[in-house]
């Protein structure tokens, strides 16, 4: 695809400086620039790059004013940065606005879907499947029975959707990621062997949710696993059975939810955080990295560490932990003095 600055102008309501002919076909930062590249300037450090530049277009703000001779064509907008945050969306609907059914795929007899929906070869669509329009389903992506679909999401390639999951409008599902397998459910019989629990229940995931690759979320025992709307899920997370993750919280990759907790609103989490099971998390809680949680979380918490503790008291204590062999030594000199005097 080729853009020229004029057309970029327009979709930015941005002004041209330069030649409005010029033409880009990729993006690059603006130190790796090169002739039919487009790239911007937003960050007042990265200016000397602009007189060196080779990218043809530069989006940059209006009240930039250059001190030397620029080879790039400029188009100048209010924000810079939100321009070209504007343009990669505009870019991508561009790029990923396939339409059509490419062969081979499957889609069962009682599959229903809307326009403008795309399947990728070797798709599969199972029984009462229902897609809305705008939906794409990439190559080799799974799509049980009875799986309902909103409009305007993209499941990539290689994801597994497995039956009864219901999935909103506008949702991301990206490669590898797998929705609705079984929770991890057993019970030991008599002889201490574990017998598998039906996993009967589904995962209902609601709008504007992003799902990272090889990210998992089981389905419930009974009832719902239950993603809420806008929540953003990283790469290889593990999501167990009956959890329930409120609005608009976001969660780094790696971390780990036991069954039946229930995590609240704008929370956010980061990185291989453990959380027990059938726990009760607050809205607004922050957990920092590598965080072990066993226990209920009030509302705008702070945690850090493992077992999880305030994160003020945690990097107060840091302090001491780093000086811990000092302080031992002291304190067993102290005792050699106190035992000698007594």
């Amino acid at each position: 695809m080729r853009f020229t600055a004029e057309q970029i102008a327009g979709i930015l309501e941005g002004d041209v400086v330069g030649n409005p002919d010029v033409e880009v076909s990729k993006l690059s930062k603006i130190e790796e620039g090169t002739e039919g590249s487009l790239t911007f300037l937003a960050n007042p450090k990265y200016t000397p790059y602009i007189y060196s530049t080779k990218a043809s277009i530069t989006i940059v703000n209006k009240t930039f004013e250059p001190e030397n001779d620029i080879e790039t064509t400029l188009i100048r907008v209010e924000d810079a940065y939100k321009s070209f945050s504007k343009l990669l969306e505009y870019y991508n609907q561009v790029k990923n606005n396939k339409v059509g059914i490419e062969q081979p795929s499957f889609a069962s007899e009682t599959a229903t879907y809307g326009e403008d929906v795309y399947l990728g070869a070797f798709s599969y669509l199972g029984e009462n499947v229902k897609l809305g329009n705008n939906v794409k389903i990439y190559p080799q992506a799974y799509i049980g029975d009875n799986v309902t679909i909103g409009d305007n999401t993209t499941i990539f390639a290689g994801a597994k959707i497995y039956s009864e999951t219901k999935v909103g409008n506008y949702c991301i599902i990206n490669s590898g990621a797998i929705i609705g397998a079984d929770g991890f459910g057993f019970a030991p019989d008599e002889n201490g062997a574990f017998q598998k629990i039906p996993q009967t229940g589904n995962v209902i995931i609601e709008d504007y949710v992003d799902i990272g690759s090889a990210t998992t979320i089981d389905r419930a025992t009974l009832g719902s696993t239950i993603i809420r709307k806008g929540v953003k899920l990283d790469n290889q997370i593990q999501i167990a059975h009956n959890v329930e993750i409120g609005e608009n919280t976001v969660i780094a990759a790696q971390t780990g939810i036991a069954g039946s907790t229930k995590i609240g609103q704008y929370c956010m989490i980061g990185g291989q955080v453990g959380i027990a099971g059938h726990l009760t998390i607050g809205d607004k809680v922050r957990v920092q990295a590598q965080t072990g949680i066993g226990h209920r979380v009030k509302d705008g918490e702070k945690l850090y560490g493992s077992p999880a503790i305030d994160y003020g008291n945690y990097v107060k204590s840091y302090v001491h932990f780093k000086n811990l062999p000092g302080i031992v030594k002291t304190i067993n000199e102290l005792e050699k003095k106190v035992n000698g005097n007594s």
